[in-house]
């Protein structure tokens, strides 16, 4: 038996990465997981949330699959990327995904280029129909200070731990991502400690990947190197 582990991101939720379980369940007969990290979701609030705690929740779900799986493998996306390397560096992890993980942080230039079409949209009066300026919008304005600086904890928890990743890894990144930038799909792939590994970069994506206009080629090439031996 497989079991799937997919972490979303850092204010995020299991949307993040649903199409891709979504595709992955209609072509595997895999068992999944998608928990909502503390804090996350609709009704979540990260007031007063430690990084442990996030690290925790991933790490009881890893536990469960591993009891009943006899292959696992782990799937994580931006802070859920960095969650997932920890996880594949301390635990028996078959494969390890990591969709625009976050070992760095904001992409000036293309968040520069992003607001910049946000702000041809207010001019226009499109400004409300612009999902990118909304999701921007949600971060900025919902998210405590202290959770940020908790995620940016975690990072710096995790980051020394990259080199015992031993896991067959892929790296998947967007190059149009204003919030993870390019060199930090670079930084993991010199970084991780495994022989085998991967780095894609997915050209008109931006950061919520699994929802880019490419997504169909991005979760075949996922499923391919899940499926090798």
């Amino acid at each position: 038996m497989i079991g799937c582990l997919c972490i979303h991101g850092f204010t995020g939720a299991p949307y993040e990465v649903e199409p891709l379980v979504e595709y992955l369940k209609e072509r595997t007969d895999w068992i999944f997981s998608v928990p909502t990290l503390p804090g996350h979701g609709e009704s979540g609030s990260l007031k007063g949330i430690h990084f442990d705690e996030w690290i925790h929740h991933a790490e009881e779900e890893l536990k469960s699959l591993i009891e009943v799986c006899d292959t696992v493998y782990v799937i994580g996306f931006s802070m859920g990327g960095m969650i997932a390397s920890f996880l594949a560096a301390q635990y028996r992890v078959d494969k390890l995904v990591l969709l625009s993980a976050a070992a760095f942080y904001v992409n000036p230039k293309q968040l520069a280029a992003d607001i910049f079409s946000a702000l041809k949209d207010s001019v226009n009066g499109n400004l409300q129909k612009n999902e990118l300026f909304q999701r921007y919008k949600r971060k900025i304005t919902e998210t405590p200070l202290a959770a940020t600086l908790q995620f940016r904890r975690l990072v710096s928890f995790i980051k020394p731990m990259l080199h015992q990743v031993q896991t067959p890894t892929l790296i998947a990144q967007g190059e149009c991502d204003g919030i993870v930038p390019p060199k930090s799909a670079e930084y993991l792939f010199q970084t991780i400690g495994a022989n085998q590994k991967k780095l894609t970069y997915i050209k008109q994506s931006k950061h919520h990947i699994c929802h880019c206009e490419e997504k169909e080629a991005l979760f075949s090439q996922v499923l391919d190197f899940l499926m090798e031996q």
